[in-house]
């Protein structure tokens, strides 16, 4: 009996040992998979603040707090704007001292916690940017999708949709330049975001199902007097979009693809998030292996499809070196494989969906040259 045993105690212990795998692969994949809208991203580190004056800021000494730009600075019950490092005013060793240029929501106080976003604004277009707007309902896959809709003179619509971390706040940063375009605006809100429908498993796919909401937003849009759209996404939104732009049976009607920070390969993504979150490295395989599992995603990356060859679209990627959540590298190699149709516009020293706050005016000029043909 004693082999029969040992045998039996070996099987039990691997048994056990899988299920603990399977356990902490799901728990991984879960930091990536289950992001709420709107939470941080894992490089979005707290700071402190120190002291405030007029006009300006101090805040604890880190590579976030000296980041070049303009961003919003958010923490709980608070909402403002800063813009860069202020170069004249005094430095200690230990704070930055920014500018402040607004104060959106709440008091900033001593001693509170903030992080810096891209998102400058957290309310609507009407209430921070002074445009009129409509609350409109889109029908979806899984049921309505709300989405704001900003009047414009033009036929072509631009279609905004957010990415990773982020909430349809974010699109606004650009909606004053978009405005000035005469564009008309629809901002999306997809799947899972608050007020839409919640995904059947819970989970994020990284833009591999989401893209369907989206291509929702284009039939609305052409419905309502779009005669071309052209479609601008940060993060997984990016990657919505160039879904769109090869799977969509309206993909004729897109007229242009502006693709800020895209997420090119999910996999580098989940790990990168899921590392930043503290996952140990040995776990981030078991992470990958739990979200195809529970996603039924392809692990290929987007350059191993079909995608590339089968893009007719003119397209303009934002994206720069300093992207640890969805490095540059895919998006070099999509502008490269794509001369024809594909513009890449590096940008230094920003971070994932960060391209237009390091430097608004350099961004808006990017993208101004590239809509003008296509107005």
């Amino acid at each position: 009996m004693r082999p029969v045993t040992a045998t039996a105690a070996a099987v039990t212990t691997i048994l056990g040992a899988g299920a603990t795998a399977v356990a902490a692969g799901r728990y991984a994949s879960d930091v990536a998979l289950k992001a709420a809208p709107g939470r941080p991203l894992p490089a979005d580190r707290r700071l402190t603040v120190h002291a405030t004056a007029a006009g300006q800021v101090t805040l604890t000494r880190s590579l976030p707090a000296l980041r070049p730009g303009t961003y919003g600075l958010s923490g709980p019950g608070v909402h403002a704007v800063v813009g860069p490092v202020m170069e004249g005013a005094s430095q200690a060793a230990d704070t930055v001292v920014r500018r402040l240029e607004s104060v959106g929501r709440g008091l900033l106080e001593p001693g509170g916690k903030v992080r810096l976003t891209p998102a400058l604004y957290d309310g609507n277009p009407s209430g921070d940017l002074g445009l009129d707007h409509q609350e409109v309902e889109i029908p979806g896959e899984l049921g309505t999708l709300p989405a704001w809709y900003v009047p414009g003179a033009r036929d072509t619509w631009v279609i905004t949709v957010h990415g990773l971390g982020a909430t349809r706040a974010h699109p606004m940063n650009l909606m004053g330049f978009l405005h000035e375009q005469r564009f008309p605006v629809l901002d999306l809100a997809h799947r899972g975001d608050p007020g839409a429908p919640r995904p059947a498993d819970g989970l994020g796919h990284f833009g591999a199902s989401e893209w369907r909401d989206l291509d929702a937003a284009l039939r609305w849009a052409l419905r309502y007097g779009a005669r071309n759209v052209i479609l601008h996404g940060w993060s997984t939104g990016a990657t919505m979009a160039l879904y769109a732009a090869v799977e969509s049976p309206l993909r004729d009607r897109i007229s242009g693809l502006v693709l800020d920070s895209p997420v090119l390969d999910w996999t580098v993504t989940l790990r990168a998030l899921a590392a930043a979150r503290g996952v140990p490295a040995a776990l981030l395989p078991l992470a990958v292996r739990a979200a195809q599992g529970r996603t039924g995603m392809s692990p290929a990356p987007l350059l191993e499809t079909s995608a590339p060859a089968s893009l007719r679209t003119p397209t303009l990627i934002l994206h720069g070196p300093d992207d640890t959540i969805a490095p540059w590298g895919a998006s070099r190699e999509l502008a490269a494989r794509r001369p024809d149709l594909v513009s890449l516009h590096a940008v230094p020293q920003a971070p994932h969906a960060s391209m237009w706050n390091a430097d608004p005016a350099r961004y808006e000029e990017t993208l101004r040259r590239f809509l003008t043909p296509l107005m």
